[in-house]
Protein backbone atom coordinates (compact mmCIF):
# COMPACT_ATOMS: atom_id res chain seq x y z
CA UNK A 1 0.00 0.00 0.00
CA UNK A 2 1.63 3.13 -1.16
CA UNK A 3 1.49 6.59 0.54
CA UNK A 4 -1.86 8.01 0.07
CA UNK A 5 0.00 11.61 -1.31
CA UNK A 6 2.43 12.74 -2.39
CA UNK A 7 5.24 14.39 -0.19
CA UNK A 8 4.60 17.87 2.14
CA UNK A 9 7.24 20.15 2.36
CA UNK A 10 7.58 21.48 5.83
CA UNK A 11 8.09 24.84 7.34
CA UNK A 12 12.02 23.33 8.27
CA UNK A 13 12.21 21.91 5.24
CA UNK A 14 11.87 18.46 5.51
CA UNK A 15 9.06 16.13 4.25
CA UNK A 16 6.35 14.41 5.15
CA UNK A 17 4.37 11.22 3.68
CA UNK A 18 1.06 9.79 4.71
CA UNK A 19 -0.78 7.10 4.51
CA UNK A 20 -4.56 7.26 6.06
CA UNK A 21 -6.77 9.97 6.26
CA UNK A 22 -6.40 12.33 9.25
CA UNK A 23 -8.08 11.50 12.52
CA UNK A 24 -7.83 12.04 15.72
CA UNK A 25 -4.60 9.95 16.46
CA UNK A 26 -1.57 9.93 14.39
CA UNK A 27 1.28 7.66 13.99
CA UNK A 28 4.33 10.00 13.18
CA UNK A 29 7.78 7.44 11.77
CA UNK A 30 11.10 9.14 12.53
CA UNK A 31 14.18 7.26 10.63
CA UNK A 32 17.56 6.41 11.43
CA UNK A 33 21.03 8.23 11.02
CA UNK A 34 24.46 7.97 10.45
CA UNK A 35 27.30 10.41 11.47
CA UNK A 36 27.80 11.88 7.77
CA UNK A 37 25.73 15.10 7.40
CA UNK A 38 24.07 13.84 4.21
CA UNK A 39 20.43 14.60 2.94
CA UNK A 40 17.49 12.83 4.71
CA UNK A 41 16.11 9.87 3.03
CA UNK A 42 12.94 7.63 3.14
CA UNK A 43 13.88 4.43 5.79
CA UNK A 44 12.49 0.96 4.13
CA UNK A 45 12.24 -0.55 7.63
CA UNK A 46 9.49 2.11 8.42
CA UNK A 47 7.93 2.09 4.71
CA UNK A 48 7.90 -1.47 4.60
CA UNK A 49 5.94 -1.83 8.48
CA UNK A 50 3.69 1.25 6.79
CA UNK A 51 2.48 -0.90 3.78
CA UNK A 52 1.52 -3.82 6.29
CA UNK A 53 0.21 -1.63 9.21
CA UNK A 54 -1.59 0.91 7.50
CA UNK A 55 -4.92 -1.66 6.05
CA UNK A 56 -4.86 -2.84 10.11
CA UNK A 57 -5.42 0.35 11.17
CA UNK A 58 -7.61 2.50 8.91
CA UNK A 59 -8.51 4.91 11.45
CA UNK A 60 -5.20 5.84 11.89
CA UNK A 61 -3.30 8.22 10.31
CA UNK A 62 0.85 7.21 9.69
CA UNK A 63 3.27 9.76 9.08
CA UNK A 64 6.43 8.96 7.43
CA UNK A 65 9.44 11.97 8.47
CA UNK A 66 12.43 12.36 6.03
CA UNK A 67 14.89 15.14 7.91
CA UNK A 68 16.52 17.81 5.82
CA UNK A 69 19.85 16.44 7.51
CA UNK A 70 19.92 12.91 8.06
CA UNK A 71 22.72 12.92 10.57
CA UNK A 72 23.01 12.43 14.51
CA UNK A 73 25.86 15.32 14.11
CA UNK A 74 22.67 17.48 13.66
CA UNK A 75 20.36 15.29 16.20
CA UNK A 76 18.60 19.22 17.30
CA UNK A 77 17.43 19.89 13.61
CA UNK A 78 16.28 16.29 13.41
CA UNK A 79 14.60 16.67 16.20
CA UNK A 80 12.77 20.36 15.18
CA UNK A 81 11.76 17.89 11.57
CA UNK A 82 10.03 15.55 13.80
CA UNK A 83 8.23 18.45 16.34
CA UNK A 84 7.20 20.38 12.45
CA UNK A 85 6.00 16.44 11.33
CA UNK A 86 3.76 16.31 14.60
CA UNK A 87 2.07 19.21 14.09
CA UNK A 88 1.47 18.76 10.36
CA UNK A 89 -0.16 15.52 11.74
CA UNK A 90 -2.50 17.51 13.34
CA UNK A 91 -3.93 15.06 16.13
CA UNK A 92 -5.20 15.27 19.27
CA UNK A 93 -3.25 11.99 20.10
CA UNK A 94 0.57 10.98 18.32
CA UNK A 95 2.67 7.87 19.08
CA UNK A 96 6.17 8.86 17.97
CA UNK A 97 7.92 5.17 16.36
CA UNK A 98 11.30 5.77 16.23
CA UNK A 99 13.84 3.69 14.08
CA UNK A 100 17.34 3.56 15.15
CA UNK A 101 18.49 7.18 15.76
CA UNK A 102 14.57 7.50 15.52
CA UNK A 103 14.33 6.68 18.45
CA UNK A 104 16.39 9.56 20.17
CA UNK A 105 15.09 11.83 17.94
CA UNK A 106 11.31 10.23 19.28
CA UNK A 107 12.11 10.92 22.75
CA UNK A 108 13.66 14.36 22.84
CA UNK A 109 10.14 15.35 20.49
CA UNK A 110 7.63 13.79 22.97
CA UNK A 111 7.76 16.78 25.04
CA UNK A 112 5.31 17.60 22.24
CA UNK A 113 1.72 17.99 24.12
CA UNK A 114 -0.33 15.41 21.51
CA UNK A 115 2.82 12.90 22.07
CA UNK A 116 0.82 9.85 24.29
CA UNK A 117 3.89 7.55 23.54
CA UNK A 118 7.13 6.80 22.27
CA UNK A 119 7.44 3.51 20.49
CA UNK A 120 11.30 2.19 19.65
CA UNK A 121 12.27 0.21 17.24
CA UNK A 122 15.96 -0.49 17.40
CA UNK A 123 16.18 2.50 19.42
CA UNK A 124 19.48 4.68 19.70
CA UNK A 125 19.38 6.10 22.83
CA UNK A 126 22.42 7.44 23.84
CA UNK A 127 23.63 7.22 27.98
CA UNK A 128 23.85 10.89 27.83
CA UNK A 129 20.37 11.27 26.41
CA UNK A 130 17.69 13.07 28.59
CA UNK A 131 14.55 11.07 28.98
CA UNK A 132 12.65 13.36 31.51
CA UNK A 133 10.58 14.48 28.41
CA UNK A 134 9.13 10.86 28.41
CA UNK A 135 7.58 11.99 31.48
CA UNK A 136 3.52 11.20 31.27
CA UNK A 137 3.94 9.37 28.50
CA UNK A 138 4.75 6.01 27.41
CA UNK A 139 7.71 4.53 26.04
CA UNK A 140 7.94 0.82 24.49
CA UNK A 141 11.07 -0.47 22.93
CA UNK A 142 11.18 -3.65 20.43
CA UNK A 143 14.99 -4.51 19.77
CA UNK A 144 16.31 -6.94 17.38
CA UNK A 145 18.69 -9.60 19.62
CA UNK A 146 21.11 -10.27 17.02
CA UNK A 147 21.48 -6.45 16.51
CA UNK A 148 25.04 -4.96 16.95
CA UNK A 149 27.58 -2.74 15.54
CA UNK A 150 29.82 -4.25 12.74
CA UNK A 151 32.63 -2.39 10.85
CA UNK A 152 30.66 -0.76 7.81
CA UNK A 153 26.92 -2.42 9.22
CA UNK A 154 25.00 -0.22 11.09
CA UNK A 155 23.86 -1.07 14.09
CA UNK A 156 22.77 -0.33 17.66
CA UNK A 157 23.40 -3.08 20.85
CA UNK A 158 20.51 -3.87 22.71
CA UNK A 159 22.57 -3.12 25.88
CA UNK A 160 22.27 0.60 24.90
CA UNK A 161 18.32 0.72 24.82
CA UNK A 162 18.04 -1.23 27.78
CA UNK A 163 19.96 0.98 29.68
CA UNK A 164 17.82 3.43 28.38
CA UNK A 165 14.90 1.75 29.17
CA UNK A 166 15.93 1.43 32.93
CA UNK A 167 16.50 5.12 32.85
CA UNK A 168 12.67 5.87 31.76
CA UNK A 169 12.11 3.49 34.06
CA UNK A 170 13.32 5.21 37.05
CA UNK A 171 12.09 8.22 36.30
CA UNK A 172 8.58 6.31 36.71
CA UNK A 173 7.62 6.23 33.06
CA UNK A 174 5.73 3.21 32.13
CA UNK A 175 6.43 1.06 29.29
CA UNK A 176 7.78 -2.23 28.20
CA UNK A 177 10.92 -3.92 26.14
CA UNK A 178 11.15 -7.04 24.25
CA UNK A 179 14.34 -8.82 22.51
CA UNK A 180 12.68 -10.47 19.12
CA UNK A 181 14.99 -13.22 19.20
CA UNK A 182 16.80 -13.41 15.46
CA UNK A 183 16.19 -10.36 14.63
CA UNK A 184 19.00 -7.80 13.58
CA UNK A 185 18.99 -4.15 13.27
CA UNK A 186 16.72 -3.70 10.13
CA UNK A 187 13.71 -4.77 9.11
CA UNK A 188 13.76 -4.14 5.50
CA UNK A 189 16.01 -3.08 3.04
CA UNK A 190 15.74 -1.05 -0.30
CA UNK A 191 16.94 -3.03 -3.53
CA UNK A 192 19.34 -1.34 -5.98
CA UNK A 193 15.75 -0.68 -8.00
CA UNK A 194 13.49 0.48 -5.46
CA UNK A 195 11.67 -2.22 -4.26
CA UNK A 196 11.50 -3.02 -0.61
CA UNK A 197 13.28 -6.56 0.49
CA UNK A 198 11.84 -7.86 4.64
CA UNK A 199 14.79 -9.46 6.47
CA UNK A 200 13.67 -13.51 7.74
CA UNK A 201 12.39 -11.62 11.24
CA UNK A 202 9.94 -8.77 9.66
CA UNK A 203 6.58 -10.84 9.91
CA UNK A 204 7.73 -10.78 14.27
CA UNK A 205 8.44 -6.80 13.77
CA UNK A 206 5.54 -6.09 12.21
CA UNK A 207 3.17 -8.05 14.93
CA UNK A 208 4.74 -6.73 17.85
CA UNK A 209 4.98 -3.26 16.10
CA UNK A 210 0.74 -3.67 15.33
CA UNK A 211 0.17 -4.69 19.45
CA UNK A 212 1.74 -1.93 20.28
CA UNK A 213 0.19 0.85 18.28
CA UNK A 214 -3.01 -1.00 19.24
CA UNK A 215 -2.43 -0.70 22.98
CA UNK A 216 -1.22 2.76 22.84
CA UNK A 217 -3.91 3.67 20.96
CA UNK A 218 -6.66 2.10 22.84
CA UNK A 219 -5.14 3.69 26.14
CA UNK A 220 -5.79 6.88 24.31
CA UNK A 221 -9.21 6.68 23.75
Amino acid sequence: MPPSHLAEVLPTGAEIRSTGAPGWFAVVCANGGRAAEVPGTWSASIEWLVRGLAPRFPELRFVELRYRVRSWKRLDLCVEDALAAVDAAGAERTLLMGFSMGGAVAVRAAAHPSVVGVLGLAPWLPDELDVSSLRGRRLDVLHGALDRWLPGIPGVSPSLSRRGFERARRLGIDGSYTLISGAVHAIALRSPVGGLVPLPRAPRWAELTAARIAAVRDRAT
